[in-house]
């Protein structure tokens, strides 16, 4: 079951694309639209995060951060940031082996990946926003838009 709209985010401390930790605890004060999606180099997580790329994180207002998430390694995630052109933070829920999405409540253990989960953090670390798509259905962006501009 994903974490409830209402409730606090878990925190979490995991390595990005470059080897950098980064905690979700580090962007208290700004919205965070964190991403679980299952396997870079895929062609549905392709068209979701070339879509975040081009045409969410570019208009999205200053005090919202993009963080995705999968249990791809760091160096799956940098060879795939380095080919696509992703800035913001992929972060590699390796290993533990998919601790971060379960903790969110999308880890599909059948499988071994995160089933694609999205939720709208505010800048108190509290999920104000979340759903959750089948792993084989891509979600629609325009949807963050909408729920960040309720918040504002």
């Amino acid at each position: 079951m994903a974490v409830e709209v209402g409730s606090p985010a878990p925190d979490f401390a995991l390595k990005d694309q470059h080897g950098a930790l980064v905690r979700l605890s580090d962007y208290r004060g700004r919205k965070v639209v964190l991403i679980f999606y299952p396997l870079a180099f895929s062609r549905v997580c392709h068209g979701e995060l070339s879509a975040v790329r081009d045409e969410f994180t570019a208009a999205a207002p200053d005090d919202v951060q993009v963080v995705t998430v999968s249990v791809d390694s760091v160096f799956t995630h940098r060879a795939w940031a380095d080919q696509e052109g992703y800035t913001f933070p992929l972060l590699s829920d390796f290993w533990p082996h998919g601790e971060v999405a379960r903790a969110y409540g999308v880890f599909d253990a059948e499988k071994g990946v995160a089933a694609r989960g999205t939720f709208v953090i505010d800048g108190e670390g509290v999920v104000r926003w979340s759903a959750v798509n089948p792993i084989s259905e891509a979600r629609d962006i325009g949807e963050y838009r909408k729920v960040l501009a309720g918040l504002s």
